[in-house]
């Protein structure tokens, strides 16, 4: 029963934050119910027993990736206005697919109270199971090619977005390595010969 609880409560906040991540005028603060959403994942794992995903969220994604993140947005300079147009545009579609979500919760709650969808208990483990080593079994033996193919995903993501920002831009300053190697001293030096200074005597 307490665990019911507990599972409602975190549910009831990862909710709150997500939509707030949307709604929220401020990036900082909708990185802040990013991190929130985050921490409270976090603790659904932990109810499951997959400790190993919740220090890893904790780790990754609030200790690096949204940290990260809080720094760019604090960095930037975003313009509030210009970021909201067309917000309204966007309004139909993202109520349909929360919809969809929504829809999918509730069939999967309902079906189980109702024993529409029957799903086995799971067993309990033995003293010495990892999780861990669970995990990283079944992530390189069974689901090995969805492992590689979501790395290429992201190889292209990265190669994607070093490309559309590596771009010249006429008032930023920067530096070409390959004019930088190729100079030659003729271009950098210039010797000029000048006359020896005459030592001028007091008398004259």
């Amino acid at each position: 029963m307490f665990q019911t609880v507990v599972f409602y409560v975190f549910a009831a906040i990862l909710l709150f934050a997500a939509v707030r991540v949307v709604t929220a005028r401020n990036p900082v603060h909708a990185t802040l119910f990013l991190v929130l959403a985050f921490a409270t994942a976090s603790g659904l794992w932990m109810l499951l027993e997959a400790e190993f995903l919740a220090i890893a969220m904790v780790l990754v994604y609030i200790g690096a990736v949204m940290v990260l993140f809080l720094f760019v947005v604090m960095m930037l300079d975003v313009n509030i206005d210009r970021l909201r147009e067309g917000y309204w545009d966007y309004l139909a579609p993202g109520l349909a697919i929360a919809g969809m979500m929504v829809a999918e919760m509730a069939v999967v709650l309902v079906g189980r109270k109702f024993g529409l969808l029957t799903m086995p208990a799971p067993s309990p483990k033995p003293a010495d199971y990892s999780n861990t080593r669970e995990i990283g079994a079944v992530l390189y033996t069974q689901y090995v090619y969805a492992f590689e193919l979501a790395a290429v995903v992201l190889l292209v993501a990265i190669v994607a977005a070093i490309a559309l920002t590596l771009r010249r831009r006429k008032d930023s300053k920067f530096q070409d390595p390959a004019r930088q190697v190729a100079v030659r001293k003729q271009d950098r030096i210039r010797i000029v010969s000048m006359p020896a200074e005459k030592t001028v005597s007091r008398d004259s």
